[in-house]
């Protein structure tokens, strides 16, 4: 694997720690993992299972401590529980209790005015965040805002890449708009390119400078096996579609968080998806 070329850092996307160690046995290397609720309920332990909260929860505590044990150097992501009611208090709480679980977490926050409030309430106590569901250049420079003060490394942002293509829009200018966006500023927010669906999604993130790109099991082996076999992978490799742009918009990452117009159907859309998929898994 040639990870000496990439200034990116390259995570797995996935709940299974079964997944993790395949890839750390094809790449050699693992920089991280982002879980989520409906990753948790993909997990092969869960399948025809119904849990009791507490033993969900359990679950999950589980299952990111294998993860962090095998990768004790790199970010696991652990998404809070979150629906269209969850206050930024009770978000807050759970992520105080997830980030004892293991000593390399970076919290999941939804980014809306709740998990924008709990993101900064959590960096203040000193917790590591990453800011996920977030569809818009606003949404990035709330996230920015939001969380000044910390250090670089501390924070993430996670553009939604697949779910903009999925409507038609191209989800990779995104990630374009928002490092460019992010130069004004200090460097305390890392771009982790989500939702990632293809090669060309992964060509595309290292050429724009994503710091971070995650990606399930199956991208990253047709990734690794295309990159072995061709060294030009990684920069030739980009979509040929009829997506619609989307364009930069300047805007002041130097404001109140909560001055930023943060709303995004899919960002609710994706919330509803994260706690019914949670949910499914309840008695």
């Amino acid at each position: 694997m040639a990870q000496q070329r990439l200034k990116n850092k390259i995570f797995l996307d996935s709940g299974d720690p079964a997944e993790t160690r395949e890839i750390l046995s094809t790449f050699g290397f693992l920089d991280g993992q982002t879980t989520n609720p409906s990753l948790i309920a993909k997990n092969p332990d869960t399948t025809g299972k119904k849990f009791g909260k507490k033993d969900l929860l359990e679950f999950y505590r589980k299952v990111v401590a294998e993860i962090s044990l095998l990768i004790p150097q790199g970010s696991v992501s652990i998404e809070v529980y979150a629906d269209a009611h969850t206050s930024a208090e009770e978000m807050f709480k759970q992520g105080k209790e997830f980030n004892t679980w293991i000593s390399n977490a970076h919290i999941k926050y939804p980014t809306t005015a709740a998990g924008l409030e709990a993101a900064e309430k959590s960096v203040k106590d000193g917790m590591k965040v990453n800011m996920t569901l977030v569809f818009s250049q606003a949404q990035a420079a709330a996230v920015y805002a939001a969380t000044k003060g910390a250090k670089k490394g501390d924070v993430f942002v996670s553009p939604f890449v697949g779910r903009l293509d999925d409507r038609g829009e191209k989800g990779m200018d995104l990630i374009a708009n928002i490092v460019k966006m992010y130069k004004q500023g200090d460097g305390h927010v890392e771009v982790l390119t989500a939702s990632v669906r293809s090669l060309s999604h992964m060509a595309e993130a290292v050429n724009f400078g994503s710091d971070i790109i995650t990606a399930p099991l199956k991208i990253l082996k047709e990734w690794h096996e295309q990159i072995t076999n061709d060294k030009s992978q990684i920069t030739n490799r980009f979509q040929n579609s009829n997506l619609k742009p989307i364009p930069f918009k300047t805007i002041d990452i130097n404001r109140s968080w909560n001055e930023y117009d943060i709303h995004h159907e899919l960002t609710d859309k994706g919330i509803e998806r994260f706690a019914a998929d949670w949910n499914s898994l309840i008695l």
